[in-house]
């Protein structure tokens, strides 16, 4: 029974995460800026977890809870602020791919900080990853050379990526310390608290941008939050149940929607090249994650 449930966890985690993505891009594409997009999720899902905040007995909880809980707001503050930025310059189908680097990051730094040698699967799998890269980033003008980095949307992207590996360190230590509930909610209140002052670091008018809302966005504005809080729940339920390695390998199949998504929805071009990139990207992301070490 636990199975059966793990599995529709991580397959709602799989929709909501690309879901969210969508909405995203569609928010700050007609309506307002990334940072803000950011801070009102993040604020709604704030209001919902309010409610039950007096069922939880926040005193019994340790200092050691509070610091990461505090690490892991801020860092997922800055992660999902990175993501929408990323997502307003670039494209669902190149962007949703990219999420795979974050095994080859992993792997990366334990051969330069822990000295950990990666076995032939690991070097394999960073193979693949890079073969798979070719096709995807040969849709772009920039191809498959260095002046992709230049880009933006990339930049932006690997900076999300970067900060989310962080946080998800977090919030393993935090479901550790207390719960998934109550993971969920600091996750929600301490997110909304540091995108504010995000979104003040991006000289973000908040006035001017309230201007631009309308009936049509709050719309879109709630369904974003309830995707987003969907994903947010159901990766600390997955991390909380699952092995994190075979998590992380299952939760790359979203880099197929991502392409499904951006092709019918914005109507990205070259799906079928990107297609056979992540295809490739996504096997060797996944012999890192369970072969690799």
């Amino acid at each position: 029974m636990q199975l059966l449930v793990n599995i529709m966890a991580v397959l709602f985690r799989i929709l909501s995460n690309s879901f969210a993505n969508v909405l995203q891009k569609k928010l700050t594409s007609n309506y307002n800026s990334p940072s803000f997009v950011n801070y009102i999720n993040y604020l709604i899902l704030s209001f919902f977890c309010i409610l039950f905040m007096p069922l939880i007995h926040w005193t019994n909880l340790n200092v050691e809870f509070y610091i990461y809980g505090i690490l892991g707001g801020l860092t997922g503050a800055v992660a999902n602020c990175f993501m929408v930025m990323a997502l307003k310059n670039g494209e669902l189908s190149v962007l949703g791919p990219i999420n795979a680097y974050k095994s080859l990051i992993g792997l990366v730094s334990g051969v330069i900080i822990l000295h950990e040698i990666p076995n032939i699967y690991g070097g394999l799998g960073i193979l693949l990853i890079i073969f798979g890269s070719y096709f995807i980033f040969d849709t772009l003008d920039e191809k498959f050379t260095l002046k992709v980095l230049k880009r933006k949307d990339i930049q932006y992207r690997i900076f999300a990526l970067l900060f989310s590996a962080i946080e998800a360190v977090f919030i393993k230590k935090v479901i550790i310390l207390s719960s998934i509930s109550i993971s969920f909610f600091t996750t929600c209140i301490l997110g909304m608290i540091f995108s504010y002052f995000v979104m003040k670091i991006f000289n973000t008018n908040i006035r001017q941008e309230i201007k631009f809302i309308c009936f049509k966005s709050i719309f879109l504005y709630v369904l974003t939050a309830v995707s987003f809080g969907l994903m947010t729940y159901t990766t600390a339920f997955v991390f909380k149940h699952m092995n994190v390695g075979y998590a992380l390998a299952l939760f790359q199949l979203s880099i197929i929607l991502n392409l499904f998504l951006g092709y019918k929805i914005f109507n990205e071009k070259n799906i079928k090249k990107k297609f056979l990139g992540s295809f490739i990207i996504i096997i060797g992301s996944t012999l890192i994650i369970l072969l690799g070490n």
